[in-house]
């Protein structure tokens, strides 16, 4: 059986029992896990690590998810995942014009979220951000 490769992820949301679930659930996958509650400790996590994927909130306490990845892409390429309770063709369309590769719906689905992970360890060696990496940490919000 072939082993799935480990990404390094970068996980935003402001709720801090959704983000410590994701955390441990995709640690619990064998994933390097960093956390922000906010667009400013994600930001700040970006500036010190290159992440193979960003999943982020789109509702924000200082912002919000199209902006972050506004300002993520523009210090280089990015691979990431919205996720938000709003799933109107507006909020589809404009993750997907940010450069989301995915819009999830909350509360997830596993099986979703898992689809993603999937896709993304399977082309990660490809297109991953060539930027050095340091180690992942928790980003208090």
């Amino acid at each position: 059986m072939k082993r799935k490769k480990s990404l390094h992820i970068l996980v935003v949301e402001n709720h801090q029992d959704t983000l410590d679930a994701m955390k441990m659930f995709l640690d619990l996958r064998g994933h390097i896990t960093a956390t922000a509650g906010t667009m400013k400790a994600a930001l700040d996590a970006a500036a010190d690590n290159a992440f193979d994927l960003v999943i982020t909130d789109i509702g924000l306490p200082d912002g919000d998810g199209w902006e972050l990845m506004r300002q993520l892409r523009e210090r280089g390429p990015v691979r990431a995942v919205a996720m938000s309770g709003y799933g109107w063709k507006e909020d589809l369309e404009k993750s997907r014009a940010a450069g989301f590769e995915a819009h999830l719906l909350k509360p997830l689905k596993i099986t979703e979220l898992e689809n993603v992970l999937r896709k993304m360890e399977q082309s990660s060696g490809a297109d991953a951000p060539k930027r050095s990496r340091r180690k992942a940490a928790a980003v208090a919000a």
